[in-house]
C-alpha cells in the first residue's frame, strides 16, 4: 500500500481566533505568531483534510520579481492539482511535507518552515541567482471548496537577476511579465493569482518596510 502524503495544517479555530478574512491580509505578524506557535502546526494525511474545512492546509505561495516584472507561468496537464490545469499563475509553491530533519513542536518551527519553502520551490524551478524572501501577506478564499481548506502564505522573492528555469513538466509558458501585461491576461489566472495581482503594489511596499 502506498504511503499517504502528509501535509502541514492548523486547526481552523486557530485561524478564526486571530480573525477570518476574505482575500489578502497584510497584517502578517499576528497570524504567523499564532499559526506557528509551539504545538499548533501539525502534519496530517492529505486525503483526510482535503474535504475537511475544520483544518487549514498551509500553502506557501512564492511570487518572484525582478526589475518591475513578475514570474508567470501556465500550469500544464501534469499539474498535481487538476482543478488548476491550464490556469496562469504568478505563485510557485505547494503543500509542505515532512522531512527527516524537520522538528515540528518547537519554538523554531517557523525558521524550519522557511527552509521547507526553499525546498518546495527548488522542486519546481531552478533559481540561479540570489534573492531576498519577505512574507508580505496571508491569502484566504472561502468562495470555493478548494479555498476553504487552504490558507496561503504569500512570499515575495526579489531576485538579483531574472534567472529562473523550470524543472517540473507541469510548468509551461514561463516568463517575466509586467503588472500591466498580467492585467491583460487576468481572466486566465487561477483565483489566488488574481487576488495577488490586485495586491502587488501593497506587497512591494511591505517588502520595502521589512
Amino acid at each position: 500500500m502506498a504511503q499517504q502524503e502528509q501535509v502541514l495544517v492548523v486547526e481552523r479555530k486557530v485561524f478564526e481566533e486571530v480573525g477570518t478574512f476574505q482575500g489578502l491580509q497584510f497584517d502578517v505578524s499576528k497570524y504567523i505568531r499564532k499559526l506557528f506557535a509551539s504545538g499548533v502546526p501539525r502534519f496530517m494525511p492529505r486525503a483526510q483534510v482535503e474535504k475537511d474545512p475544520s483544518f487549514k492546509q498551509l500553502i506557501p505561495y512564492v511570487i518572484m520579481t525582478h526589475n518591475g516584472k513578475y514570474l508567470s507561468y501556465v500550469r500544464g496537464a501534469r499539474a498535481g492539482e487538476t482543478r488548476l490545469v491550464a490556469k496562469r499563475s504568478i505563485g510557485i509553491g505547494g503543500h509542505i511535507n515532512p522531512v527527516d530533519d524537520m522538528p515540528l513542536f518547537n519554538t523554531d518551527f517557523y525558521e524550519t518552515y522557511l527552509a521547507a519553502v526553499e525546498r518546495e520551490v527548488a522542486e519546481e524551478v531552478s533559481v540561479e541567482t540570489s534573492h531576498t524572501d519577505n512574507v508580505v501577506a496571508l491569502l484566504n478564499d472561502e468562495s470555493n471548496e478548494v479555498g476553504s481548506v487552504h490558507l496561503g502564505i504569500v512570499h515575495f522573492w526579489t531576485l538579483a537577476q531574472p534567472k529562473v528555469d523550470k524543472k517540473e513538466q507541469m510548468i509551461t509558458q514561463m516568463s517575466f511579465m509586467t503588472q500591466a501585461e498580467l492585467e491583460q491576461v487576468k481572466d486566465s489566472m487561477e483565483t489566488w493569482s488574481q487576488l495577488c495581482l490586485a495586491g502587488l503594489g501593497e506587497m512591494a511596499k511591505r517588502k520595502k518596510s521589512t
